[in-house]
């Protein structure tokens, strides 16, 4: 995985791009890690090897597994960067949905739990302003963005 900031904003906008056989949640994890990314929104296409989507099971409060272990082509791809729940925890959480097409343009889509790149994946991601933050959910069992106006969410950056 490469990157390159592509505008020093605000917002901040970065061009980055995996190369085959580069596991995808990771490698935006890193990205995030790195660039110090903790409200942003993503946008790709490539294609994958492998890949394994989500779908939540709102009653069992978790994903099923939908595993795709073919060439995939990556019609679209959208998330999001924000910080973990714990106000003192630095580690960022990549939140990202993704539609693939198989050869037969059949497609599938969901939440992305996991993606091997073949020959490429194209990211941009756009920083907000602003800190986003994942409050947890416990209805759902999910960590949602939390907008409440009195939490850090609403803190502009220094």
């Amino acid at each position: 995985m490469r990157s390159i900031l592509l505008d020093a904003g605000p917002p901040r906008t970065h061009a980055v791009v995996f190369d085959e056989g580069d596991e995808v949640m990771t490698g935006l994890r890193a990205f995030a890690a790195e660039t110090g990314a903790d409200a942003a929104s993503l946008v790709a296409i490539g294609a994958f090897s492998d890949v394994t989507l989500g779908y939540f099971d709102l009653a069992a409060k978790d994903y099923r597994r939908i595993p795709v272990r073919e060439q995939v082509e990556v019609v679209s791809l959208v998330g999001n960067i924000t910080r973990a729940q714990d106000d003192d925890d630095p580690t960022r959480t990549v939140h990202a949905h993704v539609v693939v097409a198989r050869a037969d343009g059949a497609a599938l889509g969901g939440h992305l739990l996991e993606a091997y790149v073949r020959p490429t994946l194209e990211v941009i991601a756009t920083e907000s302003p602003r800190h986003l933050r994942r409050r947890h959910d416990p209805a759902t069992g999910l960590a949602l963005i939390d907008v409440d106006p009195g939490g850090r969410s609403e803190a502009p950056r220094p």
